[in-house]
């Protein structure tokens, strides 16, 4: 035994040979471990961003979007509907959108939005997070004789104007919510992504 000869390239070709396998070998378990680290496919959709076409909404219609499991209303608002908003800021709690939390800064301004026709919010009333009625015409309604369009929630009797604005002296504190947003092209929006982080 002590006589025998060592074949070196024989043992360097064993050990390279191990180690090769043995380095596989902790790759294949990583990767499983490592990719369980990961949120699931439905954990990634519900963050996701939402394109809506919005080509077929008519002048004065409402059309929901669900973006994060909750409702965006996108409406698409006539001139006589964006003429009667600035009349309303006397009753209104925030008029001029100063609660920065509720609108990214490209929505902060008389109409909330990006394009003044164009009205997207979250559907969820600041109160308790009902989902509110839209009620555009613009006549007396029972909850408010000069109502000019807008949102009403039937839960709390909390009102929204066609801005998206809170009304004063109705339970809901805030106006409703602007999510980021912007237009991929004239008659489609993305919701979930600002323009400056789409460019």
């Amino acid at each position: 035994m002590a006589n025998e000869v060592v074949d070196h390239g024989r043992r360097r070709f064993l050990t390279i040979t191990t180690a090769v396998v043995g380095g596989v070998g902790v790759v294949a378990v990583a990767v499983p471990f490592i990719k369980s680290w990961e949120p699931s496919a439905r954990a990634k959709a519900a963050g996701a961003p939402v394109t809506a076409d919005i080509s077929k909404i008519e002048p004065g219609q409402k059309v929901t979007f669900a973006w994060r499991s909750q409702p965006v209303f996108v409406v698409n608002r006539t001139k006589d509907q964006l003429a009667a908003l600035p009349s309303l800021d006397v009753r209104l709690t925030d008029p001029k959108s100063e609660v920065t939390d509720q609108q990214p800064k490209y929505a902060q301004n008389a109409t909330r939005s990006i394009k003044p026709e164009w009205l997207v919010v979250v559907g969820l009333c600041t109160h308790l997070g009902c989902v509110p009625d839209f009620e555009p015409v613009m006549k007396p309604e029972p909850f408010d004789p000069n109502w000019k369009g807008g949102f009403y929630c039937p839960c709390h009797k909390s009102r929204y104007d066609l801005a998206g604005r809170v009304f004063q002296g109705v339970p809901a504190p805030k106006n409703l919510p602007v999510p980021p947003y912007h237009f991929v092209d004239d008659t489609t929006i993305q919701i979930g992504v600002d323009p400056k982080e789409a460019g």
